[in-house]
This record gives structure tokens, sequence and C-alpha cells, in this order.
């Protein structure tokens, strides 16, 4: 965790976030590693009365979410996941734990959103669809509609960490990636202080090559990455310049819920933008919180787009966001997602950018 975004962003504890106490200051308590500014272990401290909740800083990765216990115990394996073994230990691991695992659903994940992100730097690569990032595409099809308030830029969903990269180059502000996969956190974390990528491209089955290579983005000074939930973020209300969220709105507990979070942290003058599929899975969002996606009976029959519209309308929907004005959507942005060398999933993703309404102001 960077001194400078810690300073700057000034995080609030989720908990009391989440209870909807008045918004708690962290303090940075302890330190035990640290380079250049740059805080690898410590923790941070709430020091409401009735809270006193502590967050760890990990790898340089604070965790800061509402429900630490819950989430150290999905996340304990990729928090203690080894970088320093060699590619063939690693390949036996995955022999032997085989198809359907953590660690084979992790390696997947990473080779997918790995190569979507970084494969067009690697000299390795011969797959030419490797230099057409999709989720560089969705953020070149979203900037030029996008304003910018006081404050961060914030990504959500940042994955392996491109994006976050990405926005640093196109404007002055900080940056900050959140998201709650560790090991995807790890990869961006890897890129950020040692300018290096790693990953394992899937080949085959549990067939994995490890592909390790430098990468160098120009304004990386202004990036960091914690690990927050999207729709409890420790930020303080319209403290946001700008939110964007590339394949995450149909990955979140609550969809509702992460626009709430986005209405009240864009400042003014600040956008959100959102890019989806609508690749709803109930292993990642309840049923009853996806946006459309069932009840093909009522008015909208079941269509994800007018119900987001009126969502993103303030007065359209008793859950409307009240600030956050939809100003700019496109239906057809193209995503390609490499599962292996011979499948590769095409998506068609919705791109909608809301900006702070003015009468709401």
């Amino acid at each position: 965790m960077k001194r400078r975004h810690f300073e700057e962003i000034a995080p609030i504890c989720p908990v009391c976030a989440k209870a909807n106490r008045p918004e708690s200051p962290l303090r940075l308590g302890t330190v035990h590693q640290e380079s250049h500014g740059d805080v690898l272990q410590g923790s941070l401290h709430c020091d409401t009365y009735g809270c006193q909740m502590e967050y760890p800083i990990i790898d340089g990765i604070p965790y800061l979410v509402p429900d630490l216990r819950a989430f150290m115990s999905v996340s304990l394996e990729h928090t203690l996941m080894r970088s320093d073994l060699h590619d063939t230990i690693e390949s036996l691991l995955g022999d032997c734990m085989g198809p359907g695992t953590v660690y084979d659903a992790t390696r997947q994940y990473l080779s997918s959103y790995g190569w979507d992100h970084y494969g067009e730097f690697d000299p390795s690569e011969s797959d030419i669809s490797a230099k057409q990032s999709g989720v560089v595409a969705c953020l070149d099809a979203s900037w030029p509609h996008m304003t910018v308030g006081a404050g961060p830029l914030v990504e959500v969903g940042t994955s392996v960490g491109r994006i976050a990269f990405e926005l640093a180059e196109r404007s002055d502000a900080l940056v900050l990636g959140v998201d709650l996969n560790i090991a995807m956190l790890r990869v961006a974390s890897r890129v950020l202080r040692e300018g290096r990528v790693r990953y394992p491209r899937r080949r085959v089955g549990v067939v994995y090559d490890r592909r390790e290579f430098e990468v160098s983005f120009k304004a990386s000074e202004r990036v960091d990455f914690w690990a927050c939930d999207a729709t409890v973020l420790p930020l303080r209300s319209g403290s946001v310049g700008a939110m964007v969220g590339l394949n995450v709105l149909d990955t979140v507990v609550s969809p509702l819920h992460l626009l709430a979070s986005a209405d009240r942290l864009v400042s003014d003058g600040g956008s959100l933008a959102l890019c989806s599929p609508y690749d709803w899975a109930p292993t990642a969002t309840p049923f009853e919180g996806w946006v459309g996606g069932h009840s093909q009976r009522g008015p909208m029959r079941g269509e994800v787009e007018p119900l987001l519209r009126s969502l993103m309308t303030p007065g359209a929907h008793p859950q409307a966001t009240q600030r956050l004005c939809l100003s700019y959507e496109k239906s057809d942005v193209p995503w390609a997602v490499r599962v292996h060398d011979r499948s590769t999933m095409h998506y068609s993703s919705h791109l909608v950018v809301a900006k702070v309404n003015e009468a709401q102001r």
C-alpha cells in the first residue's frame, strides 16, 4: 500500500460503512516492512468506539473488506500461495490436484485474464488475437464519453490490473484498482512493484506454460491495488473522480449495491462506466440479485438493458441512482476471453456511462 494513496484517499472503515455509522477514517497502525514509501506488511486500524477493527496489509495489498473473517476463510489459500516455485513443480502440483479444484480454477482465471491484459507484450505470444485486448477495447469505447471530477480514479474488479495502468496514463489523477481475488491482485502487484508479468497460460486440460516478461507503464507511480468489496468501498462520499467497472456488474453479490456505492462516491463532474456481457451465474450473484435475466412475463420481458437504464435514471425506478444519470451506451462491445489453445469465449458486452446529474448537485 503506497503511503501517498493512503494519505490522499484517506480510506474509511468498511465495517462502520456497512453498519451505516459515520464515516470512520482509518489510521496506519503498525508497519512491519516498507520499501520506498510502499507498506508491504502492516495493518490499518479503526479507532471508533465499538469497532476497533484491524485490517492487515499483506504483500503490499491492504485487505479492506467488511467481513474480514469470512473473506480470509476463502482467500487464505491465495494469500499464502508461494510465488517462488519452479514451473515444473507447479505443473506437478496441477497434476496432483487435478481438474475442478481451487488450484485449477485459479490457474484458469489467471490464464484467461493474464492473456487478455498483457498478452500483447509477451515476446513469446504467437496468437495474433492477444494483440487486441478486450478489456482495453472496453476502456477505449468508454473513455471518450467519461468526465472526471475531483478525486482518484477507481477501477472496481481490476483483476490483474491492466486498466488501472491505462487510467493513470490517460489522466493526471491517482488510480486505485480494487478486487476481491487475491491471486489476481498479486499478479497486478508484481507488475506494479517489479515491472514483470507472470502468469500460467493454459494449453489444454491441466497443462499450463508459465509466461514471464517485463512490462513498463509510464504513470505506474500513481497506481495502487487494494482488496476491497466493490459494493462497500472504504472511501468517503463524493471522493472519487470517476469509477470504471469492466466485466464486473454480473460478478458482484449485489449489482444494486454496486450502483448505490458509485452513486455515493462519484464526485460532482465525475462519471461511472460499466461494461458487461450479463453472463449471470448464481455462484457469483444470487439469482434474486440479477438485473434482468429472469421474469420474462414482466413488463421488461426479462431484458437487462431497459431495467439497467431505469436504474441509472433518477426517479425512473424506486432503487434508481439519485445523482448518476445515464448519458451514453453502446450495445455491442466485442470481448474475447481465451480458455485454452482451442477455445475462446466471445462476448458481446453492453457499455453504459453515467454522469452526475447537474440537477442533483
